[in-house]
């Protein structure tokens, strides 16, 4: 017997895959994020589809994302906490652009729990001591 997961919130595979082409359009651009993402990402198309199937994953539950965002956000060398800040702030921006306000606001929050993660992630492995939990 198969059961599914009813998606976290209302929204389309493709309205997804816009959020994160507009995205990505601004960090190219960005001059603190954009940077960081151009030593690291050779193929946009690639990269933008990776990260249209994690979101995918998380709001859908569908099954097609394969990755460890904390691991490769640890690899990358060039990553710092206060990096997320800015990264969440762009990407409220176009949810707020390119989204109704109810999915904007569900999937904002969404980002911002995830966001935090990796920010505590990061932060840990860059100190001695616990992360900070403000």
């Amino acid at each position: 017997m198969s059961t599914s997961i009813p998606p976290r919130f209302p929204i389309t595979e493709d309205q997804i895959d816009w959020v994160v082409f507009r995205f990505y359009a601004r960090v190219r651009a960005h001059p603190v994020l954009g940077p960081i993402f151009w030593k690291h990402v050779r193929n946009w198309d690639a990269h933008e589809a990776k990260i249209a199937r994690f979101w995918r994953n998380a709001i859908l539950f569908e099954k097609s994302y394969d990755g460890n965002p904390m691991a490769a956000h640890m690899a990358a060398g060039n990553v710092e906490g206060p990096h997320f800040a800015i990264w969440l702030g762009l990407f409220d921006e176009v949810l707020n652009a390119e989204l109704p306000p109810d999915l904007a606001a569900a999937w904002s929050a969404l980002a911002h729990r995830i966001g935090r993660g990796l920010r505590l992630g990061i932060e840990g492995a860059a100190s001695d001591g616990p992360p900070k939990l403000d």
